[in-house]
């Protein structure tokens, strides 16, 4: 199919909406982004962009503006809470693809991905009330009294899209009964936690995780805790007493980390998911990342996700006749894979998931949660 004249209204800039912008507009579609903030201002911590997003990034050509922000990785490991090694892997596909994973900071992600894209493209202070499906066309109607059509609607409106609510489902996110507490500080901070490049993650019997996310480049350290919880508040309160009962029993580094941390740059928030949604799209709307598909962080899998399935929907577009033919095959080849990795990630981590995704690679004897 020929991108050529197609125009494309995406709905959030974020990393779903900026990289499928980015991926439409090298095939020539017109394409303009819609965000409701009024300016570029996600924060957040670390993630792991995987040998696949970066060779997504190769194919876009904007590979450079990745890797300048962001620490190659060699291996990620997973350790009991005292630090004995579970196991130790490589990044899947690192060898395939000649590229390994690259550790970065959300803020660095995104005014990467925002920089490579064409000036005037996303367009701030755009708060959309209602998506009308015109059947070959849609319509998007904002906050603000502007309406605008577009041949396709892309919804990258995350976990809570209205798009999704008013065209393709109305259930609401799940929780997962888990909290997680993230911050980002500098590695001298650390308590000598972190001398290396390798992603690690910590994990005791009674279901609590650290995963710790160097970021040389900037001469930080991610610092994710998850811990089982009943509170379903979206931004729970944090005290210092929580979050050093979070990680009493671990190595005695992460213990000092916790009773020393800052509590001013911690995020603490509920840990939500959605259940798969059976149908992504319709003739002239589809939804990308977490607004199709949204999963827990225990994989690291969100925001690749939503990468590859710019990649994806690309492809699609350009191997189908039509905008919904390449719709349905978007959804065809994406969606098996999404539904595995919220399966996968609403496992969680113990010795069954760790043989799900690695089979055969984690030593029995280690005292992990079954």
């Amino acid at each position: 199919m020929d991108l050529n004249n197609l125009t494309v209204a995406i709905v959030g800039a974020g990393y779903a909406g900026a990289t499928t912008a980015k991926a439409l507009s090298l095939l020539g579609a017109n394409v303009t982004v819609y965000e409701q903030a009024p300016a570029s201002g996600e924060v957040g911590a670390g993630i792991g962009l995987r040998p696949s997003s970066m060779d997504a990034f190769r194919r876009w050509g904007m590979l450079d503006a990745i890797t300048s922000v962001s620490t190659p990785s060699p291996s990620f490991e997973i350790l009991t809470a005292t630090g004995e090694l579970i196991m130790e892997m490589e990044w899947p596909e690192k060898h395939e693809l000649g590229l390994t994973t690259h550790l970065i900071h959300r803020r660095d992600f995104i005014d990467a991905l925002l920089g490579v894209l064409p000036e005037g493209m996303v367009r701030f202070g755009y708060k959309m009330t209602t998506v009308t499906d015109l059947g070959e066309r849609a319509r998007l109607d904002f906050e603000n009294g502007e309406s605008v059509e577009a041949d396709l609607v892309i919804a990258a409106d995350g976990i809570s899209s209205l798009v999704r609510r008013q065209i393709f489902s109305d259930k609401p996110p799940v929780f997962s009964g888990e909290h997680a507490y993230r911050a980002v500080f500098p590695i001298a901070d650390a308590h000598g936690l972190v001398t290396d490049d390798k992603f690690r993650m910590y994990i005791n019997e009674l279901g609590s995780k650290l995963y710790l996310l160097p970021l040389g480049r900037r001469g930080q350290v991610s610092f994710d805790v998850t811990v089982p919880s009943d509170d379903a508040s979206w931004a729970p309160a944090l005290t210092r007493e929580t979050l050093v009962a979070a990680m009493a029993g671990f190595d005695p580094r992460i213990e000092e980390v916790t009773r020393t941390l800052d509590l001013g740059i911690v995020n603490s928030r509920a840990a939500y998911d959605i259940d798969p949604v059976d149908t992504w799209h319709t003739g002239s709307v589809a939804l990308v990342g977490d607004a199709a598909h949204a999963m827990l962080h225990h994989q690291g899998q969100g925001a690749n996700s939503a990468v590859l399935d710019a990649q994806g929907l690309a492809d699609a577009l350009a191997d189908a006749a039509s905008v919904a033919e390449g719709l349905a095959l978007y959804q065809a080849r994406r969606k098996p894979i999404t539904d595995e990795l919220q399966r996968i990630s609403r496992s969680g981590w113990d010795a069954a998931a760790i043989d799900d995704v690695f089979p055969g690679q984690h030593q029995d004897e280690s005292p992990v949660a079954s």
